[in-house]
């Protein structure tokens, strides 16, 4: 492959897992990149580990608020029906100071009182999910046991009745899958559902309140400032989303790579105590379920040594960043001993650094733990489905056989 083979856009070539050699290419040979586009605008494309990091901590000078987070213009563009301008509302889509005053707000439902009490009950959750299918001897591991630890978590974050998570992983899929075939839902009607949903919770709950992050949204104040209604809506769905999507993603990645790398399952299985830890940074590198975030410049600059004008589109690709080869030693070689893992699946730092990342692994430790403890000599009955997307890493199926046990 040479860079003339570069395509970006193609999804289906992230189906077929073409992009890391894209992206080794891209390393070696161009690592500011820059790739035309169907609207004529075209946008650079940011690959190295030092790089990505740094523009990814510029917020002054690489804005996720002046053209949103997409490689594609939605942001710009007026509101047609299908795309909300979400800048300046969605905690993704804003700069510091604003940035700073939305996190400070949600802050509010992250306490570590909060995310200790949710991992006691995500320890008695896991168990179920595994008693769950243990006994059959088969799964789609995906569906039955990756997506319902993190649906589980943000449901009850979120206050959603366990009853309704399903309707989180609907109307992430929809939200996320817009260039897959299977999940090409209608983005913007669940969008509305969702914040139909999110109203319909935050009235209860000022009726009712309770100990979640909906009722702590909805009165957390600093300085006499609150979050609005639609700051509101569009949190709880960047918590559907980001909350389900990536940790689900993470957990089949991790399983998958597991299972392809024998040698390594049963490392884990040899000292569970001594390697989950780093396992589980590992399995967040190697999977990287968000592959990129867009930036757009706010002034005239300089990077790699070529002249990038404002308003310039800047696509910073944690995907390829996560296999730098002067970073990490052998970075396609998966290793759950690796150590220093300086990864930045979470975002490399910064402001837009992840809020879920301690709740993430933690989701990652307790379903891993279980499935090494109870199921241990799980093994792969067919090949991963992978989602067609050049901007979510993620796979839809995964089947999974394995001897019957009993349940907990």
């Amino acid at each position: 492959m040479n860079l003339k083979d570069i395509d970006l856009l193609d999804a289906d070539r992230f189906v077929r897992m073409e992009h890391h050699e894209m992206f080794t290419v891209l390393r070696e040979e161009s690592p500011l990149f820059w790739h035309d586009h169907p609207d004529g605008l075209g946008f650079w494309n940011v690959v190295k580990h030092a790089d990505v990091r740094h523009v990814n901590r510029d917020n002054e000078l690489f804005s996720s608020e002046a053209g949103g987070i997409s490689i594609e213009n939605y942001a710009e563009e007026p509101d047609n029906g299908a795309h909300v301008d979400q800048r300046g509302l969605n905690m993704l889509y804003t700069d510091p100071p604003k940035h700073t005053r939305y996190r400070r707000l949600v802050n509010k439902g992250f306490t570590p009182r909060m995310i200790g009490l949710l991992e006691q009950f995500l320890a008695n959750r896991t168990k179920l999910i595994v008693d769950n299918v243990i006994e059959q001897g088969e799964a789609d591991f995906v569906g039955d046991l990756a997506a319902e630890l993190p649906l589980q978590a943000i449901a009850e974050i979120m206050g959603v009745p366990q009853e309704d998570r399903h309707l989180l992983f609907k109307w992430s899929n929809d939200l996320i899958g817009t260039d897959d075939p299977e999940f090409k839902g209608d983005p913007l009607v669940a969008a509305m559902e969702l914040y139909s949903y999110t109203h319909e919770l935050a009235a209860q709950r000022g009726i009712d309140p309770q100990d979640d992050i909906i009722t702590k949204l909805i009165n957390a104040e600093i300085e006499g400032d609150r979050l609005t209604e639609t700051e509101l809506d569009l949190f709880m769905m960047l918590l559907a989303v980001a909350g389900n999507e990536t940790t689900r993603n993470a957990t089949s990645h991790g399983m998958y790579a597991l299972l392809t790398h024998p040698e390594q399952f049963a490392l884990l299985q040899s000292d569970i105590d001594t390697y989950i830890d780093s396992a589980v940074d590992e399995i967040i590198r190697w999977a990287t379920p968000v592959l990129h975030f867009r930036r757009t410049t706010t002034a005239p600059t300089e990077l790699l040594g070529k002249e990038i004008q404002k308003g310039s589109r800047v696509v910073i690709w944690y995907i390829s960043a996560n296999r730098d080869e002067e970073v990490f030693d052998d970075p396609f070689t998966f290793d759950i001993t690796r150590s220093p893992n300086d990864h930045i699946a979470f975002g490399g730092g910064g402001a837009h650094y992840c809020l879920g990342a301690n709740l993430a692994r933690a989701e990652l430790r307790l379903i891993f733990r279980e499935i090494v403890e109870r199921i241990p000599d799980m093994r792969l009955a067919g090949e991963p489905d992978y989602l067609r997307s050049n901007f979510i890493g993620g796979i839809k199926r995964l089947p999974v056989i394995w001897t019957p046990g009993p349940k907990s």
